[in-house]
């Protein structure tokens, strides 16, 4: 079993940061944009022709707005979806040894098995279980990082375990090793469960239990708990390196770091992925991700 729960709380905690854009760029663009600034408000005060503040204007709104597009995707992992989209899907009947493959098909557990954290779900090889909190005045903060009047991740739990894949492509199975010491990125992204709601917000019997097995506050508050995971059966789309045993076919993690390259069709910048990519299917495809109903507590 992998434990990426820590990779997860500080994906979160860094999630609006400006690390698509490279910290020399910033050290560049900074000065020049206090530098145009100077200079348009100079001829502006001076010449009093408004053309080249204007310009500078929209210059600077221009980048801003680009770098703020990109930060909120990376967020969204729009850059690694819309690659994982893009790539063909490879036969694992041709396929050489050492080669980075995209697979599609349905999985099936190997000698571990996950079941859900909240929903009980078994038979998974994926489980993302996400609790979030929210925030105003008079609560206690869960952790010094949150901020009043918004919603903030108060606990975590995502795991992943080994798992077979079939090549819808050739029916080939192969072992995808996704468990302990691996570097997973998973693509799939959680439904909401439980949204805590009314005038009172009293937690369900079932609710409050969650919270004492893991240690966390059970008194009356708004809280929102997300569930996501895939079933044996599932259809999902797994991108890593083969490697060849004879007969036998494993899906390992890239020993080096896979680069989306830019995407320019959607003003995106590279982002480097190191680890094995889980995500679903396009639509196109027989696809069937089993997901929870909501169903708000009172």
């Amino acid at each position: 079993m992998n434990d990426l729960s820590n990779a997860a709380l500080l994906e979160h905690h860094s999630a609006f940061s400006c690390k698509p854009i490279p910290s020399l760029a910033l050290y560049i663009l900074v000065p020049l944009f206090l530098i145009g600034l100077s200079v348009s408000i100079f001829i502006l005060l001076v010449v009093h022709n408004a053309a080249f503040f204007v310009f500078f204007l929209l210059l600077s709104t221009f980048v801003l707005s680009f770098i703020a597009w990109n930060t909120l995707n990376r967020r969204q992992k729009a850059a690694i979806s819309f690659f994982l989209r893009s790539l063909p899907d490879s036969d694992l009947g041709v396929a050489r040894d050492g080669q980075l493959v995209k697979i599609t098909g349905p999985v099936s557990c190997g000698s571990v098995s996950l079941e859900s954290s909240y929903e009980k779900a078994t038979r998974c090889i994926y489980t993302s279980t996400l609790l979030y909190e929210y925030g105003r005045l008079g609560l206690k903060p869960v952790n010094v990082n949150k901020s009043c009047f918004q919603w903030s991740l108060a606990y975590c739990e995502r795991f992943s375990t080994d798992f077979y894949i079939t090549d819808r492509k050739s029916g080939i199975r192969a072992f995808v090793k996704a468990g302990s010491g691996c570097n997973v990125l998973p693509l799939i992204f959680e439904s909401k469960i439980v949204t805590t709601a009314g005038h009172g917000r009293v937690l369900s019997t079932h609710l409050r239990k969650w919270l004492r097995d893991r240690n966390l506050p059970t008194e009356a508050r708004l809280l929102r708990v997300e569930e996501g995971y895939v079933q044996e059966g599932s259809f999902v789309t797994v991108i890593g390196m083969l490697r060849k045993d004879h007969d036998a076919l494993m899906i390992v993690q890239p020993p080096q770091v896979i680069s989306t390259g830019c995407l320019w069709q959607r003003l995106l910048l590279p982002v480097d992925v190191d680890g094995l990519i889980l995500g679903m299917p396009d639509s196109t495809g027989p696809v069937t991700i089993p997901g929870p109903i909501q169903h708000p507590e009172r």
